[in-house]
């Protein structure tokens, strides 16, 4: 690389310049408040650790994203994160150890060998909550609602938020005695939303016309409350298994209509997101303009299990970056704050202190500072008048000079 474009990052990393900065900071410090004031406490994982503790659970899915490098001091390889929640697990199962509910939040960079989109980021900014120990209905729909909350926090107050179970499909695959391969092969179709695909696969296989409709059945069985009752005929020969899914849908989506009942619920039983790490629903947040989710999560028990402590878990997790594109912005341009003399004796010290503990931004003014240099940080002067100091509006074109 020539000396001339040694400032280029690597595609899909990217630095974060001051006024973006400040927003994600505010809206870092004001979700994670948001997660402490609803008994969620703050962990913070390494960004490092052994490979054979980054793949288990969650973490099998990730490999291909995991870049991977040769620890020096021990030979072992190693992993950089690229999810937290297998990390906040482990922390939960080997040092924890609790055998109530226990509700754990989170929040750091992660790094992905490929970006999940054309043009996006490989150094998303995970933030997550994870509640562990609670198997039942209300602890999803505690998440579910947490999840919303994040989101109206930064000021998105009607998200689309899609609701599945995996335990729909699974229930399926079990019906109709299924291999592995053909298993493979209807999970693609499925990510893939492809009706044709899944007729020609099935045309094919050892399968009972009643599982191959069923099958089928699954693309259109999406929309609102209505989807819970038309899946209960449709996918009635599969059994209880199917049942039981969709009367765990029922139970969390009468929990939600209490503590969200301003935002509408859809149903999408053809979702397989997470499938091979997803243990009962699933869901994902969408809002207007934003082609992937802002923010995903749902039931994964037993990931605490290769750490020697299975538990029930459900959580949820966002892309601080992908919030900040997603959410109205409230903020313009570069902050605000106070320009007050270098220095001009004790008075002022002790004038700057209130300043700074009510909150203000005090900036201190430089020999070389242009007007322009002062008037792009700060919006007030603090000046001198007899014994007193006063504030002036710096943008005001009378006390622009000076």
């Amino acid at each position: 690389m020539s000396s001339g474009n040694r400032w280029l990052l690597p595609e899909g990393i990217e630095e974060i310049l001051p006024a973006e900065a400040r927003r994600l900071e505010s809206m870092r410090r004001g979700l994670l408040d948001l997660f402490d004031s609803s008994g969620y406490d703050l962990v913070m994982p390494p960004m490092m650790e052994y490979l054979d503790a980054l793949s288990t659970g969650l973490g099998q899915d990730l490999d291909l994203q995991t870049f991977k490098i040769t620890d020096q001091m021990t030979g072992r390889l190693m992993g950089v994160r690229a999810d937290i929640t297998p990390q906040v697990a482990r922390i939960e199962a080997h040092y924890l150890k609790r055998t109530g509910p226990v509700r754990l939040c989170y929040f750091g960079p992660v790094l992905h060998t490929r970006a999940k989109e054309f043009g996006g980021s490989r150094e998303p900014l995970q933030l997550g909550a994870e509640l562990f120990g609670e198997a039942g209905p209300q602890a999803d729909a505690e998440i579910l609602g947490l999840a919303v909350d994040t989101l109206a926090r930064i000021g998105i107050e009607q998200p689309h938020l899609d609701l599945g179970h995996v335990g729909v499909f699974r229930a399926l695959i079990a019906a109709a005695n299924i291999d592995a391969k053909l298993e493979a092969e209807l999970f693609d179709c499925l990510q893939r939303k492809a009706r044709p695909d899944i007729e020609e696969v099935l045309a094919s296989a050892d399968v009972s016309d009643d599982s191959k409709a069923m099958f089928v059945a699954l693309m259109e069985l999406n929309g609102g409350a209505d989807v819970l009752e038309r899946a209960q005929q449709v996918l009635q020969p599969a059994g209880a298994d199917v049942a039981t899914a969709l009367e765990n849908l029922r139970e969390i989506s009468a929990l939600l209509a209490k503590l969200i009942p301003s935002v509408p619920l859809f149903y999408d039983l053809a979702e397989v997101r997470g499938y091979r790490y997803h243990t009962g629903v699933i869901f994902s947040a969408f809002v207007a303009g934003q082609g992937q989710e802002i923010a995903s999560g749902g039931r994964y028990d037993d990931i605490g299990a290769d750490f020697g402590y299975a538990r029930p878990a459900t959580g949820f997790s966002a892309d601080l970056r992908t919030l900040l594109k997603a959410c109205p912005v409230t903020t313009q341009g570069d902050a605000k704050g106070v320009l007050v003399p270098f220095t001009d004796g004790p008075e002022l010290e002790v004038e700057i202190t209130r300043l700074r503990n009510a909150g203000e931004r005090v900036v201190r003014e430089l020999a070389g500072a242009t007007a322009e240099d002062m008037r792009r940080v700060c919006d007030r002067r603090l000046v001198r008048k007899g014994k007193q100091w006063h504030m002036e509006n710096l943008q005001d074109p009378a006390n622009r000079a000076g």
